[in-house]
């Protein structure tokens, strides 16, 4: 049996919301898998050079985790890999890699998980629900792993009237530098400043308001401590145009998320000449929200 597997893109934090909101991208992870004789990887796409093909790939290594979780042995896989999403880049691309394990190792062993079922044990896996909720769910999702270790999840529809891009520079941000530079508390009044944002940002995004919405993406919890890393963001975030919403971080960086009013995307320029301007090319997606998370079927 041969399996086709596609796995969106995400972009998490949303400015307040860390850990705990992200959203899916019209890029993709696709994977072509059945069992064989021995574990055989390819890889093509976008950034395929820097895709393990061994036994040290993420997908094949997270598959393994999860055989190993159940008790069960795992076959070797014949394993290709179709890839549209930036690696490193903070749009996802480990947390739909460790989805499309996940899925693997269900289809592979006969597991049955339903789509719930996938998002919890990719969560126990990834650590935190926010990128790998948008890989399953699809759209906007606020999520949490509760005091149980179970994973909650809840979707948004994007308005209507907004539209979203991605700026994508040419230089990677490793997430584990990106995390190292977080303190390890937190004062209270920047944790209250977080939670009314983060408040803030749900109600706009349900109401389709924009006249708070720039005031819901400010941060106190990650983005002042990344924004030395990712040259020209501090000035990004301070950015006022017609139409421009607002901006954040793309996960930990160094990718900028921009929320316009359609028929404004001109705005993005503004971000493509400050990296510009800090001597780095960047790529703008214009992409939409994936709204159905990840798909999987068997091959004809």
């Amino acid at each position: 049996m041969t399996w086709h597997v596609q796995v969106p893109a995400s972009s998490a934090n949303l400015g307040p919301g860390f850990d705990s909101l992200g959203l899916a991208l019209n890029l993709h992870l696709t994977c072509t898998f059945s069992p064989a004789r021995e574990l055989r990887i390819q890889a093509r796409g976008l950034d395929a050079a820097e895709i393990p093909l061994d036994e040290t790939n993420l997908i094949w290594q997270t598959a393994y985790a999860v055989a190993a979780r159940e008790g069960m042995p795992l076959p070797p896989i014949e394993l290709t890999i179709d890839n549209e999403i930036p690696i490193g880049k903070g749009l996802g691309s480990s947390a739909a890699a460790l989805t499309a394990g996940v899925i693997v190792a269900d289809k592979l062993l006969n597991l049955g998980w339903s789509r719930h079922q996938i998002l919890d044990e990719a969560a126990k896996i990834e650590g935190h629900p926010d990128n790998v909720a948008a890989c399953v769910l699809g759209s906007i999702v606020a999520s949490s792993i509760d005091s149980h270790g179970l994973t909650h999840a809840v979707r948004l529809e994007l308005p209507s009237s907004y539209g979203i891009a991605v700026v994508v520079p040419d230089f990677p941000l490793p997430t584990e530098h990106a995390r190292a530079v977080l303190p390890a508390s937190y004062s209270r009044e920047d944790v209250v400043f977080n939670v009314q944002r983060a408040s803030l940002l749900i109600a706009a995004l349900s109401t389709a308001s924009t006249e708070s919405f720039s005031a819901a993406l400010e941060d106190r919890i990650h983005q002042p401590y990344r924004a030395p890393l990712i040259p020209g963001f501090s000035e990004m975030i301070r950015f006022k145009a017609p139409g421009l919403l607002g901006c954040s971080l793309s996960g930990a960086g160094p990718s900028v998320l921009v929320f316009f009013e359609r028929g404004h995307e001109e705005v993005t320029q503004l971000f493509e000449k400050a990296y510009l301007h800090h001597g780095h090319v960047a790529k703008t997606y214009f992409t939409e929200i994936q709204r159905t998370g990840y798909c999987v079927e068997a091959a004809p």
